[in-house]
């Protein structure tokens, strides 16, 4: 039971430091001067019948051009990379590393090996 009068004790000693505190920033003429921003712009708000998010949409519109460039998780398009195996003349032609015969290549002889035979990269 005393562990619980030592936890009310510590928690009311909490407070009244917190209420140091909330009376430190109050007195804070920073505080003060955002505190006047914000209500006068509510009551403009209120004036006018906007809304935070119409506010925000006003003074950070997105750019209109934006249809030109998506950014709805369309990755571009990777380049077309070719190589050709000097040992065999085998070509393969893939725009990621996760090709089947890429990937026994680089076990077999290496990455950088197989880097070398790179023969041209495309759009």
């Amino acid at each position: 039971m005393s562990s619980l009068l030592t936890a009310y004790a510590q928690h009311e000693q909490q407070k009244q430091q917190l209420e140091k505190q909330l009376e430190e920033m109050r007195a804070d003429p920073r505080l003060q001067a955002e505190i006047e921003f914000k209500d006068k712009l509510e009551a403009l708000m209120k004036d006018y019948e906007k809304s935070a998010a119409d506010v925000i949409a006003l003074l950070d519109p997105k750019p209109a051009s934006s249809s030109a460039a998506p950014s709805t998780g369309v990755r571009r398009k990777r380049k077309l990379k070719i190589y050709k195996n000097p040992n065999t003349g085998e070509v393969v032609e893939t725009r990621g590393g996760n090709q089947k015969t890429l990937k026994a290549w680089k076990e077999e002889h290496g990455d950088e090996t197989v880097e070398s035979w790179l023969v041209r990269t495309e759009d």
